[in-house]
């Protein structure tokens, strides 16, 4: 449920994919500072690319399971959450060192602490030519509970790293962009901000500034392929959540929020 507050004080939800990570730069943190001291600040962290740098396992393309839907998933065991929680440990350091470094306080949070909820995962998927019944510890989000972000205040940041719980009490693995998605729901945000490595998003090649929900879905389900499908699908679920508008983009997170640059999603 989503929970009112003042705009000076509505936090800003901030995803930031594991491949970009690497490519921000000193003034991008600095922008992002700069906004974590005017109001609260709830990160969200990728970890594919760490993930991929551990073990050349995770390069190999086995490591994606593809279900009868046509949706592609982290093939995920125990084995893998553990390697999971040691990258996303080290790139969560990394992270909290850039904003301490420019005055916030700043933690990390697991979100299978309580934070978030996630669905049964799917257990057919496509081996080859057949659809086999697999294990697959992952699951999609189906809330989540701010209790643990209910001291949000500027000057305060918290990263998130988007584990969950199933409803059988298991850890699983999620997508962040949609752990993103419904904490913004959560914590009352009016903008969910998705930090990427491309600029826009692309329609028959042309950049798109502004996009209705409606149509970014239809362009989700007939076009749109690999990460930019699940952001599309994120940006759906935050607006649904009471989420005012979804941003897209590489420039610092002020200039996304002013629609500078980037896609900007909304209702209508």
């Amino acid at each position: 449920m989503s929970t009112a507050r003042h705009p000076h004080e509505a936090p800003a939800v901030v995803k930031l994919g594991g491949s970009a990570v690497d490519d921000l730069d000193g003034a991008w943190w600095d922008d992002l500072a700069r906004l974590g001291r005017q109001r609260p600040l709830v990160l969200v962290h990728g970890w594919s690319k760490p993930l991929k740098k551990l073990s050349a396992r995770y390069r190999e393309a086995s490591a994606i399971l593809r279900d009868r839907y046509g949706n592609q998933s982290r093939w995920t065991t125990p084995e893998v959450i553990d390697d999971i929680k040691t990258v996303s440990a080290r790139l969560g350091d990394e992270v909290i060192q850039r904003l301490q470094q420019r005055g916030l306080q700043a933690e990390r949070l697991l979100g299978s602490d309580g934070l978030l909820a996630a669905g049964e995962a799917e257990r057919w998927w496509w081996q080859g030519k057949q659809l086999v019944e697999l294990e697959n510890l992952v699951g999609p989000v189906t809330g989540a509970d701010p209790t643990l972000l209910k001291d949000l205040e500027p000057g305060r940041a918290r990263l998130v790293t988007p584990l969950a719980r199933n409803p059988s009490g298991r850890e699983v693995n999620t997508d962040a962009d949609r752990a993103a998605a419904a904490l913004a729901g959560a914590v009352g945000a009016p903008d969910l901000v998705l930090v990427t490595d491309v600029t826009h998003l692309l329609i028959d090649g042309e950049p798109v500034r502004e996009i209705s929900a409606e149509a970014a879905a239809e362009f989700r389900d007939e076009g749109a392929t690999g990460g930019m499908r699940k952001k599309l699908r994120a940006a759906g679920e935050a607006l649904e959540r009471d989420v005012e508008r979804v941003v897209i983009g590489s420039a610092p997170v002020s200039d996304l929020l002013a629609a500078h640059t980037g896609t900007v999603i909304t209702r209508t």
